[in-house]
C-alpha cells in the first residue's frame, strides 16, 4: 500500500565541507512542487543547487539542478519509489564545499540526505478518496446528511433549489456501500450526478 506523509521532515548532512539540505514534504501535485522549490531557492540564495524529486498522483520529475545527469533527482527519486510513497516532494539544497564529490560520492550524498530525512517521518497510509453528488427531495436531506456522517464523509457543499444538492467525498473503499445504502433509503427518489471534472 502507498503512503505519503503526515507532515514536513528535514535533515542534514556534511560531506566533506559540503552542506546537504534535505527536507521531505506531502506535496498535491507538480504546480505545488515547483512553487516549494522556488521558496527553497529565495531562502537559500547562496546555495550551489536545489535539487528534487516528486512522486505525486501518477506525475514524477528528477531534477538535477547543475548536478551532473543522473546524480541528485533520479536517486532522490528511487528512494521515494522504494519506499512506496506518493504525494511526496524531495529536496535537497546543497552548498558546495570546495571538493568535488565525484559521481558516485554525490549519489550516495543525495541518497543519504532524503533517506535520513524520510526516518524521521510520519508515514500514512494514502486512501483513495472519491468524490459523489446526489440530489434528494428535502425531506430526505437529513436522512441523507445521517448516512453521510455514519459512513464518515466529508460534505463539501450543500445546494438548496427545486431539489438539494449535496456534494461529498469519502475513502474510495467505502463509496459503493454508502452509494446502495442511499439507493435502498431514498427508495428511487435520490439522482446521483455526475462529478467527472
Amino acid at each position: 500500500m502507498a503512503h505519503t506523509l503526515a507532515s514536513a521532515a528535514h535533515h542534514e548532512l556534511v560531506i566533506k565541507k559540503s552542506r546537504f539540505i534535505a527536507r521531505v514534504a506531502p506535496v498535491a501535485d507538480r504546480a505545488a512542487a515547483q512553487a516549494i522549490v522556488a521558496d527553497l531557492r529565495a531562502q537559500h540564495p547562496g546555495a550551489a543547487h536545489v535539487c528534487w524529486a516528486l512522486l505525486a498522483g501518477g506525475q514524477s520529475a528528477a531534477v538535477d539542478d547543475g548536478e551532473p545527469s543522473g546524480t541528485a533527482g533520479r536517486p532522490m527519486l528511487e528512494v521515494l519509489r522504494h519506499q512506496d510513497l506518493d504525494g511526496v516532494l524531495a529536496t535537497v539544497v546543497r552548498y558546495f564545499g570546495g571538493v568535488k564529490l565525484g559521481a558516485g560520492g554525490l549519489v550516495r550524498a543525495y541518497t543519504d540526505a532524503v533517506a535520513q530525512a524520510l526516518l524521521g517521518a510520519d508515514k500514512r497510509p494514502l486512501q483513495r478518496v472519491q468524490h459523489l453528488a446526489c440530489c434528494v427531495p428535502y425531506a430526505l436531506e437529513g436522512l441523507v446528511r445521517r448516512e453521510l456522517d455514519a459512513a464518515g464523509a466529508t460534505l463539501l457543499g450543500v445546494d438548496h433549489a427545486s431539489l438539494v444538492t449535496l456534494r461529498f467525498c469519502l475513502p474510495e473503499s467505502a463509496a459503493a456501500t454508502l452509494q446502495q445504502r442511499l439507493n435502498e433509503s431514498g427508495q428511487g427518489r435520490l439522482g446521483w450526478l455526475n462529478t467527472a471534472d
